[in-house]
Order: C-alpha cells, then structure tokens, then sequence
C-alpha cells in the first residue's frame, strides 16, 4: 500500500482507537455510584457562588446549597449589578433557609477584564475559612458535595475541579449542549484526568486558601479565563489537580444560537490560552478521521458505503454505552450534529478573539486579560484598595 494512503488509514485506526479507550476511561470514571459517605477530615468550608441573572432552574440549584450534608460551611452569593433579577430570588431562597450561614455580596472588584472573576474576587476576600470553593450558578450541588471535594483535596490534590454533565435538557438544542458537554468534553476531561494531567474546569474550583493568599488570587485573572489561569498557577506550584465528581448542569431550554455563540466563545478562550493543545481539536470528532478512512481506501476496491458505516457504528456505540452507564441523556441525531459543527467551530475559534458573556462584549486576547493598574500592586494593597467597596446587599 502507498505510504500516502497508510498514512490516512493508520490516522483513522489511531482515532478510533482514541475514541474506544477515552470513553472506556469515562464509564469507568462516570459510571453512577452510591455515595461513599463523609471524608475522614471535614474542617469548615466557604462555598462562593457568583449569580448573574435568571436561569430555567435557578431556583432548584440555588436551593441545593442549602442542602448539602456537610457540617459547617458558609455560603456566599455573588452578585455584580444590584439590579439583577437573581437577587430577589436568592434572598428569598435564604429566607426559606433560614438556619445556614449564607450571606449576598454584591458589587464588583474589577481585578482583570473576566467579569465572573471580578464577582467572585468578594466572595474570596469575605471568606472565613481555609478551604473555598467557587461553584458555578447553574450547577446542583449533591448533598456529599464537599465531601467529594475534601476527600480528594486530602488525597494529595492541590486542587480539585468537576466538570459538569448536561442533565434535564428541554428541547433539540438542548439535546445538542449535553452532547457538547457529556460525552465529548466531559469523557475528554475524565480520560485525562485518569492518565494524571487533570487540568481546571470553572464550574466548580475547589483550593486551599494558602493558594490563594499572597497574590494567588490575583493570578487568576493572568488569563482570559480563570479556570485555564488557575490550571498554569498550579502546574507550575508543582501541585496536582484532580477530578470529582461529574456534577449534574441543569441546562434547561436552549436555542441553536445560544449553543453555538457558548462553544466558539470556549473554543476562543482555549485557543488563547492552550495554542499547543487547541491546535489539534481540527481533527476531533468523527468527521476527520471518516474522510481519512475513504480517501485511503478509495483505490483497493472496497465497499465504501458498507465500511464507512461499520465505522459509524464503530465510532458511536462506546459513546452510547457510555451516556447508558452514566444516566445521561442520549440522542444519536444530536452526537451526529455536534460531531458535523467541530470544525466549524475550530474555524470560528481562531477566526477571531471576540465574544459576548452575559450581554458584556469581552476578548480572548490575553493582553486584555489582567488590569494593568492593579495587577501590579502587592496584592495587600490590592485588597485594601478593594475593601473600601462595600459588598453588602
């Protein structure tokens, strides 16, 4: 056979080799479990959660905060405009909880050009305790939440992270997100993780404060995006990050829109900040590897048709087996469609640097990334600065 050709079938053969063991990782790693009871340590906990407008099901994962089976933990909401419609929603969630030590800050310390960052910067600066974790708004926190998270951290984690997995979507886009989500970017992290190469997702961070103390914090903002800042802060401590979980995203209705603006905008920020590893996302899907498959075997007389499909079949049941063993939802039509739109989407990705979170035009661009006014004051001043703010409701 040419070497051409070899080159073509042996990228296929890799890839689907990929694609077989990366979602054998996953079950291994996804598959539902019975909880496995409270860590052996369990010392106070702060959990910081930044709100930023209403959701399908902001109420039900607002009021699981105040259902996790932890022993003393504070809870901190995050708010950055006084007049988002969140706030009267999250004070009466806390009214029907009367008994949890939760409070609402609200304003913003503009440390750096990520809004999330900037709203959650308060709830770090009004944390109690030695552990914080920051949790996005659209997760549901289980009841062994932190338990999960404190287990690992003692496990010989510097930090530990959970990606979330789409559940209860309402509609074919939404269908389409946890196919984004569950079995492509979630098997992806799980797989990593299992080789020892973890790296952060901001759904859910989870550190020691002395990380975060003496200008750890700062440094979360040296990136357009603060999970892929605080995976470089704790590469180069040395330190490991581990994963948890997955923990379940309440995704809700979606239009075709809003999913395709949030994964060119995540598919910019990895460029911005991973190049090396964005780099080859121009192959992922079954697209690429399909195409190399036919062209190498176009001159040996072969049935294409019958062996492109065996490929198809191939490629998909590992990742069916593996939303089955997970719970997750499953539609083949919507794996088709996100596996069809990866490429257009690395297109988009380096196409431009430019996107919008929450109705803010922002940038991936890494120049815009940190405030050069306050990113170079120690980070002492730097908070003393921002104290004179209130945060207060």
């Amino acid at each position: 056979m040419p070497p051409f050709e070899l080159a073509f079938l042996t990228f296929a053969a890799a890839a689907l080799g990929f694609q077989i063991v990366s979602n054998g990782l996953a079950i291994h790693r996804c598959r539902r479990r019975v909880p496995e009871g409270p860590a052996k340590s369990r010392p106070p906990i702060t959990l910081v959660r930044p709100l930023c407008g209403l959701e399908h099901f902001s109420r039900e994962t607002l009021g699981s905060t105040f259902a996790i089976d932890y022993p003393d933990y504070e809870i901190l909401f995050c708010v950055a405009d006084a007049n988002d419609p969140i706030l009267p929603l999250a004070r009466a969630v806390m009214a029907e909880h009367g008994g949890r030590d939760a409070r609402i800050l609200v304003g913003e310390d503009a440390i750096g050009a990520n809004p999330k960052l900037n709203n959650m910067a308060k709830g770090y600066r009004h944390s109690s305790h030695e552990h914080i974790v920051f949790v996005d708004s659209n997760v549901f926190t289980p009841p062994d939440y932190l338990d999960q998270l404190m287990t690992t951290l003692a496990d010989g984690a510097g930090m530990v992270t959970a990606p979330p997995v789409g559940h209860a979507p309402i509609g074919f886009w939404a269908e389409l997100e946890c196919a984004f989500l569950n079995s492509y970017q979630a098997r992806m992290q799980y797989a990593i993780d299992t080789l020892g190469r973890g790296f952060a997702q901001g759904k859910t961070l989870f550190f020691r404060r002395a990380d975060l103390d003496h200008g750890g914090f700062a440094m979360l903002a040296a990136e357009p995006a603060e999970d892929a800042a605080a995976t470089k802060m704790m590469r180069a401590k040395g330190q490991r990050i581990r994963l948890v979980g997955p923990f379940l995203q309440l995704v809700g209705p979606r239009s075709a829109a809003q999913v395709w603006k949030r994964h060119v905008r995540w598919a910019r920020l990895r460029r911005a900040s991973f190049p090396v590893f964005f780099a080859p996302e121009l192959l992922a899907g079954l697209l690429p590897p399909l195409l190399a498959l036919m062209i190498g075997l176009a001159g040996t007389g072969v049935n294409l048709p019958l062996v492109a499909l065996a490929f198809v079949a191939t490629w998909y049941l590992p990742e069916l087996l593996l939303l089955r063993v997970a719970g997750w939802p499953r539609s083949l039509p919507a794996l088709l469609l996100r596996d069809m739109l990866l490429p257009l989407i690395f297109i988009a990705g380096c196409a431009g640097s430019s996107f919008e979170w929450h109705g803010k035009a922002m940038t991936a661009s890494r120049q815009a990334s940190a405030s050069p006014r306050l990113g170079r004051l120690h980070p002492k001043l730097l908070w003393a600065r921002l104290a004179a703010r209130n945060p207060f409701a």
